[in-house]
């Protein structure tokens, strides 16, 4: 069969299939990062890719990755260009688990516990639906979404054991997680700041970050700008670190507002 052939098979074969199907098939190689399967019903090459984290958890490599060995797993992605399809062995393991997370839709409102806190994220032990088999909780909070004021530490926001109400992002079937926003719950103080201010206007503020690239000021709870370098009114070759620092008190001007992207130019050379 020719290359062009080939090619055609495998995309008649994959527009068959769809994510939240199970296929199965036979282990075929096996490297560190990926398992490649040789699905049934298209013997010419491995097209199923199960990774690391979508392998049965609480379960060792040897006992799975084995060349020769049956696999099932539900499809997780279609890749039809690399001609690939992304298998999730803990889905088939975990189906009640999966069908839980697959009927959620982007924007619902999910309550639950604090589980634990880490330097990662939080996790959420929900009330409705299953456990986990491997974390504390289903949900998980990313640090970008626990709050839209800035902060040091997860602590500083909730507490384990402390009642929340999160808004569901989306479903991550690397981890078999609902990924969800606490700070989508709060009214974003960014387009309450915008709605009452304009370019030019001059602000006191308390330096956050400082990068190569400009400084970051906190000019309201929740309201973050940036000075870019071009802004801070340096002499060429001075570094921010040498016209401000960390936590110090500075005045800036408002110099673009954009509410789409939430960004905040300021200036602290036209001040």
């Amino acid at each position: 069969m020719g290359e062009a052939s080939v090619d055609q098979a495998v995309m008649g074969f994959l527009a068959a299939i769809k994510v939240g199907d199970v296929c199965h098939g036979t282990v075929a190689a096996v490297s560190r990062s990926t398992m490649s399967v040789t699905l049934d019903g298209f013997a010419a090459q491995p097209l199923g890719v199960v990774g690391p984290l979508d392998r049965p958890w609480g379960r060792s490599s040897s006992d799975v990755a084995v060349v020769g060995r049956r696999v099932s797993g539900e499809v997780v992605a279609v890749d039809p260009d690399e001609g690939r399809v992304r298998m999730s062995m803990a889905a088939t393991a975990n189906p009640e688990l999966w069908a839980f997370l697959g009927q959620l839709r982007r924007g619902v409102t999910l309550t639950g516990t604090v589980a634990a806190i880490e330097s990662f994220g939080v996790f959420v032990a929900l009330d409705d639906g299953p456990e986990h088999p491997v974390y504390p909780g289903v949900g998980f909070i990313t640090y970008p979404e626990l709050s839209w004021s800035h902060f040091e530490a997860g602590s500083d926001v909730v507490q384990v054991g402390q009642r929340v109400s999160c808004e569901f992002l989306q479903f991550d079937t690397w981890n078999g997680e609902a990924r969800l926003s606490l700070r989508a719950t709060q009214p974003d103080p960014f387009q309450a700041f915008a709605d009452g201010i304009t370019a030019g206007r001059t602000l006191r503020g308390r330096v956050t970050k400082v990068f190569p690239f400009g400084v970051f000021v906190e000019i309201g709870a929740g309201v973050e700008g940036c000075v870019p370098l071009r802004e801070l009114g340096a002499a060429p070759g001075i570094v921010p670190e040498d016209v401000v620092r960390v936590g110090e008190e500075i005045s800036v001007s408002v110099k673009e507002i954009d509410r789409e992207r939430r960004r905040l130019t300021l200036s602290l050379r036209s001040v």
